[in-house]
């Protein structure tokens, strides 16, 4: 079949080789695993060690008798399981002679299936890229992590994937597709409940948490700790309150929202609150829209039932600054759906991020400062909207020009003319797919992420890797580019600033934008960064959590990373699955129901997974055209190919006994896997990858197709390969294998809900082979070098090299296989470590596969045409694992053990001119109990003194003066306030917030109330806000009084002038909270600041009023010393009441 392809339509596929496809998104058949809430046990058997030489082959024998004895119980029975039984065979018959191994001796079928067999093993293993991957009970390039939420399997989250993640004090958040979760992170060390718990699967190892009742899917999340409140945008355009205090109950139902409103049409994209404690939400079309904390403030003190009015009051207060900045229809800023936006609070700034710009707003007045692109270039207003361009864009692509051409020309025939067609329409539509409106694949510059840091300046992200430093004022500082791939999300905990990166790499910056770490932190994007209770949480795109000690790099991780390593025994779990992985060359013929049940039947009772592979499905140059048009928009499978999976399938009993995962299909060659139905509660990720090797590396009639799945949390992939033909091309055999090892990338989004759960950006780039610190210190290892256990199979077209076609024969009839391995091609070049370098082969005990006559049984079956092609193996199953030359026993330093229990080809099928071969693993593999070792690492972490002693020394606040605690204000006074660090080398951070306001009464009690968080009254500017101090530097801080006016509007005849400021003197508390670059612990000084409207005689000192009327400091007091959660000594006066609103606690 091979030689008639290649012979017959070489001319015809050359033509097609011009234009490599370019990389392309698959899309599996796969099929979700349902839930079950039943445990399986499997049998823990004890594999052998091996002692590996490259060169040698052994033979490794376990207890047969044992095995044998617990078989039954190898699998736990199902209801809806039913077994195919063992196939019987007639010792009269020839081919059925042939596939007897005569090293076996009188075994009985059922233990002939269970004795391991010995394995060839290839040599170049040493080789960078073909390096078995290190494995260990703790991460070595990492530092150790508080793993909230395991890596849920991608099956279990359809339709809940988280969003977004953000953190309070003591909790910590999470957005996901239908709701909210919170988990208390005093709890964070506690088991999770289990396969039999009450969680849905894939939150049977995560931290405890409480569900919210079903909303619409959360776009973004931020925490008001002013009033206790989360707020989250949706995409139904609402944006809800959450209290962060209410109690919750494991069995109470799931808790509810508080206030709502329906602040967009569009989804709420981004949420901000700001200097005065205002709302600011972002939508599409660049539409931003300011909700004022009194209208909220007012909703939020109704009653549960007044909801209705408490969200229209809200509804009808907004401020729209995309039609405050639109004259005569044209708007001064984008219209790109708003990505980020960002409260500089320290100056009383909001910055919007667009793709492609950004807009600088003054949080005070809502005026717009200015209009910039990425490269820091002012732009006056955007005349022409986006949209418009990108549908000219794609009017421009879908003009096709036919265009006469000569008789010569013509001579190519019908089906040149209609490939080359085929292919020009694919890339015109590839083109235009990647130019949609507002897509900007092109453009490598495009903002994804946004931050503030400590020292006032603005970071940005882009898709090709840059960071971009920007002053306060919108001004382009500098650039640096650490990381070839797209960043994806930032936050800053004091000097150190986080970033995600979609490449899973999390990296730790200071303030002048040097590396000060870097990590693989997760094995997918890392789409939210949130810090709360001394960690940075990382959010990667499969809902996984994990939390990062903010000290770390450093001594606790040595610590942590010991210590845990010492009690791996007490979180190690160890499984058996048995894998039964078949291939057949099927020469575009079908295969009847009996051929497939003798093929994959007898074999399948006591495995767990079924990996099968097909090469030449359907061949012939036209089919191979219309492939390669699909394969570059993104479209695979043929009708053809199906029939193929779905007889096998039944072959299988799919449905009742399997359940197939996924598929790929890549012209000729098919690989698909099922999965039994009482293990698929750990299976799950499955992915798929294709690789062409034909003519040009563009063509599918040579090339693999590969799945990859998780099992019992072990990368395992399996690819399906079609290697070049013909007796001398062992070249370029080996130059294929090469080319696909290298190659083979597996979308990480096969399952299309993956994306739009995590929210990544459609331009998003994964590039491989990079490590954290952005360099190439070594080469970049394929995605397959890092997978625990690898399968190759398929047709490798390796021949029988210096022998004859006779000779062959007589061999075979002999059965002196033993003699003809020497002659085996791809022994030959695995053993000169020039292909499946490492790689291990059971010992061949079976007649050579091919050629064969169809339909002809026995020796006289193989080809005695013309050619007489020399029967050869060219069928084969390859496999690597975990073991290495150190490490050979099932443990978490090697996860993956294998052995081969059968590895043979199924002489009686002749509907081919190759015969089927199946090869049946047994798999031990290691893996961690998640919640056994956090609860450990918990217990580490606590009891462990080191660490304790370290943490003490991290939480150092240097000490700080505030020149008062008490201000008087009067018609627009300023006072400048200094803070004096008296600290000689140490820098202290401070940023100031308004703990509440009252309005003063006389002979009563204060009673404070905050805004949202902790904003400042509308008369009253602190500038700056926040900010650093040197060693023993001064920082003088303006608090000025501001007059504020509001327009009285009329809403349906009702007067909106409630939230007005009346003439009564008022109050605040001003706290000035300080920190450590790197601390947990924070000081607070406190300073009450009154502005007086009325000639009252105030009770306050009078050497400090006339002071604070200079604008002077009277007196200079030492800070106090509090922790964030512990009760002040401070006067009673100062201290706040907060009021507990009706609609906060519903």
């Amino acid at each position: 079949m091979d030689e008639r392809v290649e012979d017959d339509d070489r001319e015809a596929l050359a033509s097609l080789s011009s234009t490599v496809p370019p990389p392309r998104k698959t899309q599996s058949y796969s099929q979700q695993l349902r839930a079950t809430t039943s445990a399986h046990k499997h049998l823990h058997q004890k594999l052998r060690k091996h002692s590996l030489d490259d060169s040698q082959i052994h033979n490794n024998n376990i207890n047969t008798n044992s095995i044998h004895n617990n078989h039954d119980h190898y699998y736990a029975s199902s209801d809806d399981d039913e077994f195919f039984p063992n196939c019987t065979s007639s010792d009269q018959r020839l081919d059925h002679t042939l596939c007897a191994d005569a090293a076996l001796g009188n075994l009985d079928p059922h233990h002939r299936c269970l004795q391991p067999l010995p394995e060839f093993i290839g040599g170049g293993g040493s080789a960078s890229i073909f390096k078995v991957p290190t494995r260990a009970a703790v991460h070595p390039g990492r530092p150790p992590c508080l793993e909230l939420r395991p890596h849920p399997l991608r099956e279990t989250q359809v339709g809940k994937f988280l969003r977004n993640i953000a953190c309070s004090e003591t909790q910590l958040w999470a957005g996901h597709e239908c709701g909210l979760r919170v988990c208390n992170l005093n709890n964070a060390y506690e088991p999770g409940s289990g396969l039999g718990g009450r969680v849905t699967r894939g939150d049977e190892d995560a931290t405890p948490f409480h569900e919210s009742a079903n909303t619409s899917p959360i776009m973004s999340l931020t925490a008001d700790n002013g009033n206790r409140l989360v707020w989250s945008g949706h995409k139904d355009g609402k944006i809800r309150s959450w209290r962060m205090d209410q109690p919750l109950d494991p069995q109470a139902p799931p808790f509810k929202e508080g206030l709502s409103w329906l602040a967009h049409r569009g989804p709420v994209l981004a949420v901000a609150m700001t200097f005065h404690g205002d709302i600011w939400s972002g939508s599409e079309g660049g539409v931003i829209r300011i909700w004022p904390w009194e209208s909220i403030e007012k909703s939020l003190s109704l009653k549960p039932e007044e909801r209705y009015m408490a969200a229209l009051l809200v509804e009808r207060s907004f401020v729209d600054l995309r039609a405050q900045v639109t004259v005569n229809g044209v708007c001064s800023i984008s219209s790109q759906d708003v990505k980020c936006l960002v409260a500089d609070n320290a100056r009383a700034k909001v910055w919007c991020a667009g793709s492609l710009s950004f807009s600088l707003w003054d949080a005070r007045s809502r005026e717009l400062i200015r209009v910039f692109n990425i490269e820091g270039q002012i732009e006056n207003r955007v005349d022409i909207s986006s949209v418009h361009l990108d549908q000219a864009a794609v009017e421009d692509e879908m003009k096709v020009k036919f265009v006469s051409v000569s008789k010569k020309e013509k001579s190519g025939g019908f089906l040149q003319r209609s490939r080359n067609a085929i292919m020009g329409a694919a890339d015109a539509v590839r083109r235009v797919a990647t130019r949609g409106a507002g897509a900007f694949v092109e453009d490598t510059k495009r903002t994804e992420a946004l931050v503030l840091t400590a020292d006032g300046m603005m970071w940005s992200g882009c898709t090709n890797g840059l960071l971009v430093q920007w002053d306060g004022n919108g001004n382009r500082v500098q650039d640096f580019n650490h990381h070839p791939c797209a960043v994806q999300c930032f936050c800053t905990f004091g000097t150190r600033i986080y970033i995600g990166y979609v490449s899973g790499i999390i990296q730790v910056l200071d303030l002048e934008g040097n590396v000060i770490a870097g990590w693989v932190a997760h094995s997918s994007p890392v789409i939210k960064l949130a810090v709360g209770n001394g960690h940075v949480f990382s959010l990667a795109t499969h809902g996984g959590i994990r939390g990062w000690n903010i000290t770390s790099p450093g001594p606790i991780d040595s610590v942590l990373r010991s210590e845990l390593a010492a009690k791996e025994k007490s979180y190690t779990k160890r499984d058996n699955v048995r894998i039964l992985v078949g291939t057949w060359n099927v020469g575009q013929g079908r295969a009847s129901q009996d051929s497939l049940k003798s093929w994959l039947g007898s074999a399948v009772p006591d495995v767990g997974i079924v990996v099968i592979g097909l090469q030449e499905v359907e061949m012939g140059a036209g089919f191979l055209a219309m492939s390669a048009a699909k394969e570059t928009v993104g479209l695979e499978g043929s009708s053809v190919g199906q029939w193929w999976l779905d007889n096998i399938g039944k072959a299988l009993n799919e449905g009742k006994t399997f359940e197939r995962m996924g598929s790929r299909q890549l012209a000729g060659l098919v690989i698909s896997l099922w999965v039994r139905k009482n293990l698929r509660t750990h299976v799950g990720d499955i992915d798929a990858g294709a690789v062409a090797c034909g003519l040009g590396r563009a063509i599918g009639n040579k090339g693999g197709v590969g799945l990859r799945i998780r099992v019992y949390d072990r990368i395992m992939c399996f690819v399906n390969c079609h290697l070049a033909a013909h007796l001398e091309a062992v070249n370029r055999r080996n130059a294929d294998f090469d080319h696909i090892y290298r190659n083979m990338v597996f979308n990480r989004s096969s399952n299309f809900l993956n994306n739009a759960a995590a929210g990544v950006s459609n331009a998003v780039h994964m590039l491989r082979g990079t490590n954290a610190m952005g360099g190439n210190s070594e080469e970049a290892r394929p995605e397959l070098a890092e997978a625990d256990m690898v399968v190759f199979l398929g047709d490798f077209n390796y021949r029988l090299s210096g022998i004859s076609y006779d000779e062959a024969r007589d061999f075979v009839s002999q059965r002196s296989f033993d003699w003809l391995r020497e002659k085996d091609q791809l022994r030959a070049e695995m053993k000169a470590g020039k292909v499946f370098q490492g790689m291990r082969e059971a010992l061949i005990k079976f007649p050579p596969t091919y050629k064969f006559e169809r339909h002809q049984t026995g020796l006289a079956g193989y080809d005695s045409g013309e050619k007489k092609r020399i029967p050869a193996w060219c069928d084969r199953i390859i496999y690597r694992d975990n073991r290495s030359s150190t490490v050979s026993e099932c443990s978490l330093e090697c996860p993956v053990v294998a052995s081969v229990l059968q590895y043979e080809a199924c002489m009686d099928v002749t509907d081919s001119d190759h015969k089927p071969v199946r090869c049946k693993f047994s798999l031990q593999i290691a893996h961690v109990d998640r919640s056994v070792r956090r609860k450990e690492f918990g217990r580490i972490f606590i009891s462990n003194e080191k660490i304790q002693s370290i943490l003490e020394e991290s939480c150092h606040v240097p000490e700080i003066t505030v020149s008062t605690d008490n201000i008087v204000l009067q018609n627009q006074d300023t006072f400048n306030l200094q803070i004096v660090s008296n600290s000689t080398n140490d820098v202290a951070i401070f940023r100031i917030v308004c703990e509440g306001q009252c309005t003063v009464k006389d002979e009563e009690q204060p009673e404070y109330h905050p805004r949202g968080s902790f904003g400042f009254p509308r008369w009253l500017e602190v500038v700056p806000a926040a900010g650093m101090i040197k060693p023993e530097q001064t920082v003088e801080v303006s608090v000025r009084h501001e007059e504020f006016h509001t327009l009285e509007e009329l809403v349906e005849g009702i007067p909106q002038n409630w939230w007005s400021e009346d003439t009564r003197d008022k109050e605040v508390i001003l706290v000035v909270n300080v920190q450590g670059s790197c601390s947990t612990r924070v000081n607070t000084h406190k300073i009450c600041v009154r502005h007086c409207f009325s000639s009252k005689t105030l009770h306050l000192d009078s050497q400090l009023s006339s002071s604070s009327k200079r604008g002077q400091p009277a007196s200079s007091h030492p800070s106090e010393v509090r922790q964030p959660n512990n009760s002040s000594d401070a006067d009673k006066t100062l201290k706040p009441e907060l009021k507990n609103d009706s609609l906060r606690q519903s």
